[in-house]
């Protein structure tokens, strides 16, 4: 049985501890998923190398890829561009990797209008009140950032019932064990395996005969 990737999009609060379930669930199953680049008019922070972080474009790059339809969902922020590259996620769904896209909710819905298929996760920590702990808890942040974090939150909770999971993040170990048994769930929806079903069916009414 031909095996296809899921595309699949997680998003969450600033906070929600996303980049570490990411992380973690790459390292135990780094065969099964792929990370999607994204494509960016910023420039390379030190250590930063073009095609593991992000692939570095120009501007005017990034907007013939916009005109050739070359992304699959993109963004503006503060001056530059980031992006999804249709044929870097397409490459690795082939090659039967579940591909991960970590995007804010807006490139999600953009996303799943795209490609109907894709799983949306969604992270949230257990509480609010664990959320602004967590914010004041990386001491990085002054109180001004974390009111504007919070804030955000607020509107990006808005968006949570767009996702077809919420995943709640109270246990670093059970989180990610939790994500991968839903993205392989996901594999078994009966949806993606018309294929096998129409085979099977074929199958069986041969053999009555």
């Amino acid at each position: 049985m031909d095996k296809k990737g899921i595309l699949i999009v997680v998003s969450g609060f600033s906070g929600s501890g996303k980049g570490t379930i990411m992380k973690e669930l790459l390292s135990r199953y780094p065969d099964t998923y792929a990370l999607s680049i994204s494509a960016t008019t910023r420039s390379p922070r030190e250590g930063e190398v073009d095609g593991r972080e992000y692939f570095f474009v120009s501007k005017d790059e990034f907007e013939k890829m916009i005109a050739k339809g070359e992304l699959i969902e993109y963004a503006k922020y503060v001056e530059n561009y980031y992006g999804t590259p249709r044929d870097y996620v397409e490459k690795k769904l082939d090659e039967g990797r579940d591909v991960i896209l970590e995007i804010e909710i807006q490139g999600a819905l953009n996303v799943k209008k795209m490609f109907p298929d894709t799983l949306l996760l969604f992270v949230t920590p257990p509480s609010a009140d664990e959320l602004k702990k967590r914010l004041v808890g990386r001491g990085t942040e002054t109180m001004d950032v974390i009111r504007s974090r919070m804030e955000r939150a607020c509107e990006e909770a808005d968006g949570m019932e767009n996702y077809d999971y919420l995943i709640i993040n109270d246990d670093l170990d059970r989180c990610v064990k939790e994500m991968h048994s839903i993205i392989q769930g996901e594999h078994r929806r009966s949806s993606r395996n018309c294929g096998f079903m129409k085979e099977i069916k074929e199958d069986l009414e041969r053999m009555k005969h």
